[in-house]
């Protein structure tokens, strides 16, 4: 005689873990990683503008360009220049994180 539903052996919980929790979990963590490096330099560049940061001799972008706010009708390179660079930066961290996302997510295989 035959039963409905078959009779099957439940998993355990380490096949869970492996199987399904952490290949879902892996892409949001690197993601969230990648975007709070990012805003972390954000934030000490802004601090270090402020100058309530990493001490002005320690040579970072936000104290380049806190030096350089004095000459700014002068020589506006000096601000511009660190603060591209910063922009560039942070933009490219987001977009590994983007990438390493796309890459560690299952349901972007589903898709491929």
């Amino acid at each position: 005689m035959s039963r409905w539903p078959p009779h099957r052996v439940p998993a355990s919980k380490t096949r869970i873990i492996f199987k399904h929790l952490l290949p879902n979990a892996t892409a949001p963590i690197i993601v969230t990683v990648t975007y709070q490096i990012a805003l972390a330099i954000l934030f000490e560049a802004g601090l270090s503008f402020l100058g309530v940061g990493i001490p002005p001799t320690t040579p970072t972008w936000g104290n380049m360009m806190s030096e350089g706010r004095a000459l700014w009708l002068v020589k506006p390179h000096l601000v511009m220049i660190p603060a591209v660079f910063l922009s560039v930066t942070i933009l490219a961290i987001n977009l590994i994180g983007d990438g390493l996302r796309d890459t560690f997510d299952p349901r972007m295989k589903k898709r491929a």
